[in-house]
Order: C-alpha cells, then structure tokens, then sequence
C-alpha cells in the first residue's frame, strides 16, 4: 500500500481520485529543467490533464496549455490565466471568433480549413494591431499553424495511432503547397503515445524527409504530445540534444505538450469491494468503480491497471478474483488479480496511477456517481476537492 496515503484512506470517500501533490511536483520540476535546457516550451495537454483546481500548481513550471475545443480553451483561459495554444480538427462557424479571441496559437487540422477561416484570422490580427495604442505592448495577435501527418507513427494501437491509411489528422506533404503563405508560422504534428526520445528522434527523421523544405520557412513547431519524460528510464539527456540540435537547425521556436507525461504516476483511484461472490467457478469481487464509467481507457487501450498491494497476474494458491464494476455493462470487469488473503466487503483497493487520462474520460453510464476528486497536499494533509451526485448525472441529460 502506498504509505503515504495509507493513514488517509479512513476519510477518503469512495470511490475518489486522488492526485499526490509532490508527485506533480516531481513531475513538474524534470520537465520544467528540460525545457529551460534544450530552450524550448512546453505545455500542458488538457486533453491529458484537466484537472483544474492543479492548474496553480501547473502555472508554477509551465506557461500555457493547449486545448482541443471552446470549453478546453475557456479552462485555459480562467484557470491557467493564459491564452490557450488550440488545435480542433475542424472549427465550427458559430464558435471560431471567440476561439480567436481566446487563443495565442491556433493550428488547422486541413488546408481547406485553413483556406475557409485564414481571411478571418488577418483580420482579426489586423484589428488587434490598429487597436494596439502602446507600442511597448506587443499586439494580442494570433499566430496560426498547419497539423501535418509524417505518416511515420509507432503506435501499436490502431485507435491511438494518427497515421493510420485514411486518417482525418493533419495534412500529408502531396496536399501543401511548397511555400508557407503569410500568416501560416508553424508545422505541427503529433504522432506519439507514450513514447521515448528514441520514436522521436525516428519520427523527427521522417518529417524533416517529407517537409524539410516548409521546416525551414516556420516560426516554430509544435511537436505534440506523447513525450513520457517522467517514466522511469526515459533519457532526457539524449531528448534535450535533439531539441537543440533540431531548434538550431531550422531555427524556430519548439513547442512540445505532453499529456501523460504531467501527470504519470501522480495519483490514484480509490475504491471498495461492495460483494464477493462465485460466479461458475471464478472468484467475482463486485466494486464501487466501474472500469467502463470510470476507467474506460482501460477497456480501450486495453491495459490492465495496477492495483495496490495485489498481485498483477494471478498467483497459484493465493486468492484470485475476476474484478467487476458496478454498471450492468457485462464488459465493465477486469481480471484477474491475486490477494494474500480472501476480499470481504469493505475492503478498499486502490488503483495505482489513474490520473492522467482516466480521470478526463469519466462517464455517468448508468446513472452511477462520477467518483469524487481530492489531493494530498506536501503538507500531509487530504483535501476533498469536489463530490458528485444525482445533479451531475442530470445535468448531462434532458
């Protein structure tokens, strides 16, 4: 059991998130020191990471976030206190001035995305500039960039992967011009998932082969986000290299927003056995969770989350149960997990590492609760940040 949550777990409601605030920490502090070495900026994803009551914390290393929609964008902008870095793979008519308004950078999924809304973009830059009275201030411009598919991707995961035959994910070099037009700064692209420096290094290999030439016409890059730089063993050092050696190069700003690699290993899910039962030979634990409402990244990737003081595999002559959570999905289970002594109910199992991602993708399937959110402060103490209940779930609903 992890011992610093262990004297917690009697006032820790469940099930219930709950972020470590010295493993952020750690996090941010190795990612804050690669990015001041190799010059380059890095972001946080809130696609990984919305986790906005952190976000304090977050704007203590890093100085943006990038944002996948209008709702995204505004959690950026109230929580972060900064214009978000957007990316929508295609921008809706009726949302796309105040995305401008709300927005440093913004990045088109197409050309013909860029060819539909560029006009709007030069003038609404233009009216920034001639409303611009104080030239000391820089003017709030908004400086836009292309999403290009280098069709190189080590993903094993089809639905994770952004390179696959057919995909709707930036541009391939066959449907860009060979000059980067006015207005258009930066090359963006993302293609990893929880990937080392080494698939970069590989990825970088095959965009500069495909888009070298519009490499050397950009402002910046925006190298995306599945770069695990706080995962045990990942080399830094061979990443800062190749963020210099690639900055120097083509000499443009570097922009990097990694989503797991915030906040990998930073927290946990907390639950309880509700029923143990024998189902046909096989050991059922019932929970309070739901891997498909709660954890549906499990179900998708798949993977198979680590449980504390359990066994991963089931172990011979140990106690072993088929885990299920509480829906009446008859795919909402994991298994099977190992114990040194038999489940009872009330038991409380904690799921390790469940706060990048997991947390994001929640769901009320069922009417079950969304589990609540608190952290464990520096300080040793557990704040209950937020419960959920039957307002939440009809809120969503009409």
């Amino acid at each position: 059991m992890n011992m610093t949550l262990q004297p917690h777990l009697d006032t820790i409601p469940s099930p219930c998130f709950v972020l470590e605030e010295a493993k952020l920490r750690r996090n941010l502090e190795l990612i804050d020191s690669v990015q001041k070495t190799a010059g380059v900026t890095i972001i946080l994803a809130l696609k990984g990471f919305s986790m906005y009551s952190a976000f304090p914390i977050v704007r203590e290393y890093l100085s943006g976030a990038t944002a996948s929609s209008l709702n995204e964008i505004k959690l950026v902008n109230e929580y972060m206190d900064v214009k978000a870095h957007t990316y929508i793979p295609a921008y809706q008519d009726q949302d796309f001035d105040e995305v401008l308004q709300r927005s440093s950078h913004l990045t088109f999924n197409s050309w013909s995305q860029w060819e539909r809304f560029s006009g709007r973009v030069a003038q609404y830059n233009q009216h920034q500039l001639a409303a611009n009275s104080d030239e000391h201030v820089p003017a709030s411009t908004v400086s836009c960039g292309i999403r290009v598919n280098p069709q190189y991707s080590e993903v094993a995961t089809d639905m994770y992967n952004p390179c696959v035959p057919g995909s709707r994910l930036g541009a391939t070099r066959d449907q860009l011009p060979d000059q980067l037009p006015d207005g258009l700064d930066g090359i963006h692209f993302h293609t990893l998932c929880e990937n080392d420096s080494f698939t970069l290094e590989r990825t970088l290999d095959a965009l500069e082969s495909r888009f070298g030439e519009l490499l050397h016409q950009a402002k910046w890059v925006n190298l995306g986000g599945g770069h695990l730089m706080t995962r045990e063993g990942y080399d830094t050092q061979h990443l800062i290299g190749l963020l210099r050696a690639f900055r120097e190069k083509y000499n443009v700003d570097i922009i990097m927003e990694p989503g797991s690699a915030i906040a990998w290993q930073t927290g946990v899910l907390v639950s309880t056995v509700l029923d143990v039962l024998n189902s046909q030979g096989i050991d059922v634990a019932i929970l309070d969770t739901s891997f498909a409402a709660h954890m549906p990244d499990t179900l998708e990737m798949p993977y198979k989350p680590r449980i504390l003081s359990a066994y991963h595999e089931p172990v011979a002559g140990k106690p072993t149960y088929r885990l299920g959570g509480m829906t009446c999905l008859a795919g909402d289970f994991m298994g099977d997990y190992s114990f040194d002594k038999p489940l009872e109910i009330g038991d409380t199992l904690v799921f390790d590492d469940m706060i990048h991602y997991t947390m994001v993708k929640t769901t009320t399937f069922n009417g079950v609760n969304l589990p609540a959110i608190g952290m464990l402060t520096t300080d040793d103490r557990f704040e209950l940040i937020r419960t959920y209940g039957y307002e939440s779930f009809k809120d969503r609903l009409s």
